[in-house]
């Protein structure tokens, strides 16, 4: 016992205080150390519990680091199940499904000098794991080092503590499909680049790297396709290129390493390693927390259990990944970017990575009311995607790329300007909005495919060959009407507002009385046959009829009409519960993850593991039964997000899912961006308090809140009586104080006049 204490001592000792401290802000304020990034990790291709990676970076950094347990090229890159890692790779990916772009490998490893990823692999624990946003450390058994990471947004800090020996190595994996490496053991310093990329970029693409060393290198050694190049060898460029170099090490000694890299050159790269400049892992892990903080804590939670402050805190930090920047700065400090449409470089923002059709729900409004200064650059950029590609990306990757349906781009500008988002080119953006709504774009999902159809007969008929055509018929109704709502507050002419009010009425023709639901429908006017509401795909996109019939988000009063009425509408979104989870999987030919993530649910029908569907519960509110959507919104937050690495219900999507917990939890939900409100729901958390950029508070008190208590009795704002069933952004926006009384059984009195109900097409004055 004596002997394995004093051990550990001298392994504490020599570990230092990176080990033995954590970092030094007041618990009051630290709201990252609530932060779990493993949270979704335990995911696979056919079941998701999040499908994400601890993402260790900055809040919308261009580069994010992660511990890699797949293979190189798997989207799969790390799952929590896992035994072993690979490396440390700098990532861009998205998402599984869209997987990386300009990724390389860092490993250290002792002992035998290994360049193969499943050779030099090592197991690991996450008893020995530390993933915080904006720091890593774990423990790699099998070659006794220690690694740690702390980033900032376009470089990384990295510490190796190895044991005593002469065979002390880090490999550094610039990945297959082109790549180059050199090393300049006078500087102590590794460049090179790689081409790794899943499309979405030009011929030209290129991730330049550099990496500085503290230590002199005892051995070089450079790969080329995996075998070792001849002795002396310094540069290396080849279809796989790689390099190991060594040292000699003291027990606990710390090499130490600081890299960045840059899409624009070499010496860019280099420019953005000074960012660390001379600073120590721990300044730098500090000022990445701080950070962090900074970005947090512009919502500051009170009560609720230390699971749901988790949870909360774990869905903000999602909240705040993408889209990521995709811009940096010269020696000037002016803003440049590389174009991943045409491969120049040009000043001026960019974003990247992310898709319209998930995160126009709740992940932009959500930027749009606590972070403008950030979606102000997002729509610069977006003015750029289209001076530079004549598209907007419906999903970037850094590029274009043809994934989902939809022409949501137009949400995303709409909204943004019309929560008051300036400094972008509305001339720019406007054109872009009119010309991806009126054309067919190079790829499917770019532009709107079928907009011969849709501009003729109002819809994209089922029976023309276009997959999806309900779904793509129901979101372009909502685009022209988020187009409308731009051109209304942009002083358009007449003729160009009345066109798209009227093409968001398209809706209309696809519901079918018969059914009561929306259904595919023929070039002939006929509806689709057979028809079956359980049937995913095929009309619909990754949901069936049940799901997407909801996808009225302008105009619930209109749809609410087209069903006969509150009563017929109210029971259609119960038996979205009460009904089994019955499903036709027979589109795609097998049960794909979404589909089997709604079976295991628990909750009928309901799919909230995607995006179609995820607003509905909030639908009671325009039927004057508040009450329902207070419970059922609690139970998706009890039952279907938890602070473990199985803790979402299905794909995470870059921010959309946590977005819409981070509203809900506050007690209101963005249900159609593009109008100035929001629906209400019921606060989780006794207080919370939104300090907004512009210096106003909105604070929101339920101190009556708990398990059981989960119903609005009464509620007042700014200390009068509030009956409505929505708030407004201007009413937040100059600070609010809300008052939630909450009681263990509904009031079924309140919020149930048709005044109370939100915004709907049908009702407004045009």
């Amino acid at each position: 016992m004596t002997k394995r204490f004093s051990a550990l001592a001298t392994l504490l000792l020599a570990a230092g205080p990176a080990l033995a401290q954590g970092p030094t802000a007041s618990a009051a304020n630290d709201f990252a150390q609530w932060v779990n990034p493993l949270i979704g990790t335990d995911s696979k291709p056919s079941l998701s519990n999040g499908n994400t990676y601890p993402a260790i970076c900055l809040p919308w950094g261009m580069n994010f680091w992660m511990p890699q347990t797949g293979k190189m090229g798997d989207g799969w890159a790390y799952q929590y199940a896992a035994d072993k890692l690979r490396g440390f790779k700098q990532t861009h990916q998205p998402s599984p499904w869209m997987n990386d772009y300009g990724q390389f490998a860092i490993m250290p490893i002792t002992g035998k000098k290994v360049f193969d990823q499943d050779a030099r692999a090592s197991w690991y624990s996450h008893k020995a794991e530390v993933a915080e946003p904006n720091y890593y450390r774990v423990y790699l058994a099998d070659h006794d080092v220690t690694t740690e990471i702390a980033p900032t947004e376009r470089a990384a800090s990295f510490r190796f503590t190895f044991p005593k020996t002469d065979s002390a190595y880090v490999v550094i994996d610039a990945l297959d499909k082109g790549s180059h490496v050199q090393v300049l053991p006078q500087q102590r310093r590794i460049v090179g680049y790689t081409t790794r990329n899943t499309t979405g970029v030009p011929k030209d693409f290129k991730n330049y790297f550099v990496l500085e060393f503290d230590h002199d290198f005892t051995s070089t050694t450079l790969y080329q396709d995996k075998a070792a190049a001849a002795a002396g060898t310094l540069d290396v460029t080849a279809n796989h290129a790689g390099a190991i170099v060594g040292f000699k090490t003291r027990k606990g000694e710390r090499v130490n390493a600081h890299v960045a890299s840059s899409f624009i050159s070499p010496e860019q790269a280099i420019l953005n390693l000074g960012e660390i400049g001379k600073k120590d892992l721990e300044t730098v892990r500090q000022e990445g927390r701080t950070a962090w903080n900074k970005a947090l804590g512009r919502i500051d939670i009170e009560g609720g259990t230390d699971d749901q402050r988790r949870t909360f805190y774990s869905c903000l930090y999602r909240s705040l990944l993408f889209p990521r920047k995709l811009y940096e700065l010269d020696a000037s400090g002016k803003v440049m970017h590389y174009s991943p449409f045409n491969g120049q470089v040009l000043p001026g923002y960019m974003y990247t990575d992310t898709g319209f059709w998930d995160t126009f729900r709740a992940l932009f409004p959500f930027l749009n009311l606590m972070y403008p200064e950030i979606n102000t650059e997002i729509q610069q950029g977006l003015a750029n995607d289209f001076k530079e590609s004549g598209w907007l990306p419906e999903w970037g990757s850094p590029g274009l790329r043809n994934v989902m349906v939809g022409n949501n781009s137009a949400s995303v500008v709409a909204d943004a300007y019309l929560k008051g988002i300036r400094g972008q080119d509305m001339n720019v953006l406007w054109d872009a909005l009119q010309h991806g709504a009126n054309n067919a774009g190079p790829l499917d999902a770019v532009g709107r495919k079928g907009v011969q159809y849709y501009n003729k007969l109002g819809y994209v008929p089922y029976d023309v060959k276009i997959n999806e055509n309900a779904a793509r018929t129901l979101e372009y109704a909502y685009d022209d009407f988020a187009i409308y709502q731009l051109a209304k507050s942009l002083g358009r002419p007449k003729k160009e507002i009345n066109l798209y009010a009227q093409r968001s009425q398209n809706y209309r023709k696809l519901f079918d009385k018969e059914s009561g639901l929306m259904r595919g429908k023929n070039q002939d006017g006929t509806f689709q046959k057979p028809f079956s509401p359980f049937k995913w795909g095929d009309a619909f996109t990754e949901g069936n009829s049940l799901h997407y019939t909801w996808s009225v988000f302008h105009d619930i009063q209109g749809l609410m009409d087209l069903m006969g009425g509150k009563q017929k509408f109210v029971a259609t979104l119960d038996t979205v519960f009460a009904l089994p989870p019955v499903f036709d999987d027979s589109y795609y030919g097998g049960t794909i993850h979404e589909i089997r993530e709604m079976q295991i649910a628990g909750m009928g029908n309901y799919a909230h593991g995607n995006q179609p569907i995820q607003h509905m519960i909030y639908l009671y509110n325009y039927a004057g039964q508040p009450w329902k959507a207070q419970y059922w919104l609690r139970e998706v937050m009890n039952r279907l997000y938890l602070p473990t690495s199985d803790g979402y219900c299905g794909d995470e999507d870059n921010g959309q899912t946590s977005a819409w917990y981070v509203f809900s939890a506050l007690g209101f939900y963005p249900v159609c961006p593009a109008v100035n409100q929001y629906v209400l729901g019921a606060p989780l958390f006794p207080k919370a308090t939104l300090h907004l950029p512009g210096g106003k508070d909105v604070v929101l008190n339920a101190p009556q809140n708990s398990a059981t208590n989960r119903y609005v009795n009464q509620l007042t704002l700014n200390g009068q009586a509030y009956d409505k069933n929505y708030l407004e952004f201007e009413t937040l926006k100059q600070g609010a104080t809300l008052n939630f009384e909450m009681s263990a059984t509904p009031n079924k009195t309140r919020g149930t006049s048709a005044e109370a109900a939100p915004y709907s097409f049908s009702k407004a004055k045009k």
